[in-house]
Formats: C-alpha cells, structure tokens, sequence
C-alpha cells in the first residue's frame, strides 16, 4: 500500500513537471513571437515606464519617458524584455496553472501573483533608476546580480506561499477526522 502511495506521489510530481515545462514553452514563444511582442508586450513594458517615471518624479526626479525609457538628464534606463517582469510572471504563471488544484484557487492565485511581481518589478525598476543617478557604481552589479535573482526568487517563493497555503488546516482536519486511515 505505501508503494503504491509513492507511485501515485511520483506519477503525480511529474505530471505536474510535464504540464509546467509544457506551459512554460508555450509562454515563452507566445510573448517572443513578433506580432504578441509588438502588440502586448512593448505597450506592457512601456506602462511600466511610465508608472516608475510616476514614481520618481514623486520622489523627486525629474523624469521622462519615450517609449520604453526613462530618462532625466543625469540618467537613462531602457526597460527591455526580461526586465519588465514577463519572464518571472511566466514562470509563475506556468507553475500555478500546472498545479493540480481548483481552477478557482488556480486563477485568484494567478492574479494576485502577477500584481504582486508586477509591484516588486516596479520597486526594481524604480531603485535601479535612483542607483543609477546616485550610486553609478553599482548599477551593474545591482541590475544583473541583485534584482534579476531578487525578482525570479519572489516569483518562486510566491508560487511555493501559494502551494501551500491553507495545506495545514487541510492535514489537521484529514487528522481529526481519521480519513485515510486503514488504507
């Protein structure tokens, strides 16, 4: 019986890895594809400059935005494909829709992930504008070793926060309910 269990387990796990992998490629060559990139992605990225330029001017700096830059006349940051979040949301996204859960859980899961890397993305492009007028030494460093792993590793931990949500008061009740027992 517990062989069983672990088989089921297994089969479950790669099911899962399988509809993961499958949905990530999908994603992936959907947003890359010219006319989806041209139409949604580009308009996408340049809201996220304008929403960040927003954000600066409240703190101070005076920016503007062209297409997807924004610009001051100390800096410029180009926000481009893999800095505006889609990938990370991707990721996650792929993840939850895989997920053997309700589609209910599946889509409220899927909203409040994407605005929530959306708003650590918008915290990203906003802190790496600052550093980049007034600490431009480490604007490199902090764009490509900081933030792109800070940004991924949001998007994972949301994902396993999201997985295991309320999976504790569903154990405690199978237990004080004695279902699987004598199987």
């Amino acid at each position: 019986m517990k062989d069983e269990a672990k088989t089921r387990g297994r089969r479950r796990s790669l099911g899962f890895l399988a509809r993961f992998l499958a949905l990530l490629v999908v994603f992936y060559f959907l947003v890359a594809w010219g006319p989806v990139n041209d139409a949604v992605i580009v308009p996408f990225t340049g809201a996220i400059a304008r929403v960040s330029s927003l954000v600066l001017s409240v703190l101070g700096e005076g920016t503007h935005v062209e297409g997807t830059e924004i610009r001051s006349d100390r800096f410029a940051v180009n926000i481009e494909n893999g800095c505006n979040g889609v990938e990370t949301a991707l990721l996650f996204g792929s993840a939850v829709l895989a997920f053997p859960a309700p589609w209910k859980r599946r889509l409220a899961g899927l909203a409040l992930g994407l605005v929530a890397i959306q708003i650590i993305n918008l915290v990203r492009v906003v802190s790496l504008f600052w550093i980049g007028v007034h600490k431009p030494s480490l604007f490199s460093s902090s764009h490509t070793v900081l933030w792109q792993s800070v940004v991924v590793l949001c998007g994972v931990l949301l994902f396993l926060l999201w997985a295991t949500w309320g999976t504790g008061k569903r154990v405690a009740a199978v237990e004080r309910h004695g279902a699987g027992k004598g199987r």
